[in-house]
């Protein structure tokens, strides 16, 4: 999941044009990303713990629900300070922007139904209720990788430059 990071930034190197300069953009960008990026490592690192534990099926699915929820709540945290940095002022700094916000949002809406599915599993038998939990990991990991941005099509000098400058980004 901490691959999703690399690919996002690739798209937030594009832009359309809006309110701040490039560098202060992504260094607000890099400040959002950077406890948000922890955070995930964090929660993946403890998923993985827990999916081999010797715990019982109701308290992996009580931490596992807390894991997923802590990493929706991240995720939101991190988009709403994307949001807060603007629009950086080069040419297609509204496509980055928007590209990475609707990227964010769109991990923050896979850790949600992670959530809403895992809930609904229920823990009487061990087998099902841990085949249940591979098969929602399992879409989780593939929502994540579809929430790339196409960056195909974006190319801001400016921002690759900034990204590369910025110490918040290092």
């Amino acid at each position: 999941m901490v691959a999703v990071i690399g690919v996002l930034l690739l798209g937030l190197v594009a832009g359309c044009g809006g309110g701040v300069g490039a560098r202060p953009w992504a260094a607000a960008v890099c400040e959002a990303l950077t406890p948000w990026r922890s955070e995930i490592t964090s929660l993946n690192r403890r998923a993985q713990q827990q999916m081999t534990a010797e715990t019982t099926p109701a308290q992996a699915k009580e931490n596992l629900l807390r894991l997923v929820s802590g990493a929706e709540a991240a995720s939101e945290t991190a988009r709403a300070k994307v949001v807060a940095a603007g629009t950086p002022a080069v040419p297609g700094g509204g496509r980055a922007a928007r590209a990475f916000v609707d990227s964010l949002t769109a991990v923050r809406d896979a850790y949600h139904r992670a959530r809403e599915s895992l809930r609904g599993l229920e823990t009487a038998e061990p087998k099902i209720f841990y085949d249940g939990v591979r098969a929602v990991m399992e879409r989780l990991n593939t929502e994540y990788a579809r929430t790339s941005p196409d960056t195909s099509s974006l190319d801001s000098p400016e921002l690759e430059r900034a990204f590369d400058e910025v110490p918040e980004c290092r």
